[in-house]
């Protein structure tokens, strides 16, 4: 059995303050609240977890205390919920797993809300439904931009660090102040860009995705060294963003477009995720942008994954300041209808009550499992004063992991390069940076 480092035991004290209202609380036969999963009592989770998640915490890889998050500590704007409750009245899904509008038929121009707030497992369309929810959960944040972190990582050390700025663009599932036109049909627009290391610098990745389940996303790419912005293929969303473990389609959780899978419902039940406890246990507030929107800026410098701690004894991508919080999940399973598509299946658990996914393990065509996507909850706080209020996801911690089992090494993604980045949400985006034609300029 390996010790755990002393700067580790100091974070997890820490962190088990915020797990003290619910200490003791029964999250399996023999586990609790307060107490720190790894190899002394990892197989009494072994039915909270995925098992090659188990696998981690017996091995001592990973060790989180168990918090609380308690099941109804999700918060969404008046606005978002009369929306909700109507769209459970008025959409339904069609053969191809496209939103409709019961009454025509057709696809509504706008959708705002959760579309499916009730899930009948029976429903032969349950799977797609919950899926739908986790996308519109997601856009309804808004246009973000951040500085982010790309780390490719062995077992007990980095590969890689790249550093990238991130703009995303939401058209679809919007609070009306955030509306904006829309003549394309677009759902969402995305450009990457990396700014470090040298060799990497200016190189730029852009995609626009339409609302129209038959058109298939827009993306191009540039590369400094050729000077030549090129349109790319849109069938290889499931490879690795410069040669990382982290694909287009992993995005938040999952961001493959749902008519491109067929789509079965595996069942619901209790399952351990990743969460940051300061996020789930209080309120946190995001500051105003001039101009529109939000800021977080925690300007913290605390270590979120285990090649940050020289002390640490495990995996080197471990989430060592998290915890894990039970939650209620639905399981879903996806096929990719494109025969060349990187994996045969995907496996997702999304939250039941705040439609935010956690452990998303795929497949090969054999029915093996070769990579796993582990996100942090994301939970909602307020924004703004009571009589506007908005609400949010904020966390103090962002870690987003995409492991490789069989090359046995992962790839980090979210983390901020330096401790007071900021991430934006809701904010204006110029529209002009998502022109093709302006790529070269990010690699001058």
């Amino acid at each position: 059995m390996r010790i755990p480092s002393p700067t580790w035991l100091a974070v997890v004290a820490c962190l088990l303050g915020a797990a003290v209202a619910g200490a003791g609380e029964e999250v399996a036969p023999g586990l609790g609240v307060g107490d720190v999963l790894g190899p002394d009592n990892a197989d009494r989770a072994q039915e909270l977890l995925p098992p090659e998640i188990v696998k981690h915490y017996a091995a001592g890889e990973y060790r989180n205390p168990i918090v609380t998050y308690a099941p109804d500590g999700e918060h969404w704007e008046a606005a978002f919920l009369a929306a909700t409750k109507k769209n459970a009245t008025t959409l339904d899904t069609n053969e191809a797993g496209t939103i409709i509008d019961r009454a025509t038929g057709r696809q509504p121009e706008y959708v705002y809300g959760l579309p499916f707030p009730d899930i009948d497992p029976k429903d032969p369309k349950a799977a797609i439904k919950i899926v739908w929810n986790q996308f519109y959960a997601y856009w309804n944040h808004g246009n973000t931009f951040n500085k982010t972190r790309v780390i490719m990582l062995q077992p007990k050390g980095v590969d890689r660090d790249i550093v990238a700025d991130g703009y995303f663009k939401f058209f679809d599932g919007q609070a009306e102040k955030y509306r904006e036109k829309n003549p394309l049909n677009l759902q969402s627009q995305f450009l990457g860009v990396s700014t470090f290391p040298a060799d990497l610098q200016g190189t730029a990745s852009l995609t626009w995705r339409y609302r129209d389940s038959h058109k298939r996303d827009s993306v191009w790419a540039y590369v400094p060294a050729l000077r030549r912005v090129r349109a790319v293929s849109p069938t290889d969303r499931s490879d690795g963003y410069l040669g990382s473990d982290i694909s287009g389609d992993d995005g938040f959780f999952f961001d493959g477009k749902p008519e491109d899978f067929t789509w079965e419902l595996v069942g619901k039940r209790d399952a351990l995720r990743v969460v940051d406890p300061k996020s789930v246990s209080g309120e946190l507030t995001r500051e105003a942008v001039k101009g529109g929107g939000w800021v977080t800026v925690t300007r913290s410098s605390q270590k979120m994954a285990g090649f940050e701690d020289p002390a640490w004894r495990g995996i080197s991508w471990a989430p060592i300041t998290s915890a894990l919080a039970k939650r209620p999940v639905w399981v879903v399973r996806a096929t990719p209808r494109d025969r060349y598509y990187l994996y045969g299946k995907l496996e997702l658990w999304i939250d039941a009550i705040t439609w935010d996914g956690s452990w998303n393990r795929k497949f090969d065509w054999r029915d093996q499992l070769v990579a796993e996507y582990q996100t942090m909850a994301r939970v909602n706080h307020p924004a703004g004063p009571e009589d506007a209020r908005e609400w949010l996801p904020l966390n103090t911690l962002v870690w987003a992991c995409a492991e490789n089992f069989r090359l046995n090494r992962a790839t980090l993604g979210g983390m901020r390069p330096f401790p007071d980045a900021p991430f934006y949400a809701r904010v204006p985006i110029n529209p002009n940076i998502f022109d093709a034609n302006s790529l070269v300029h990010y690699g001058k």
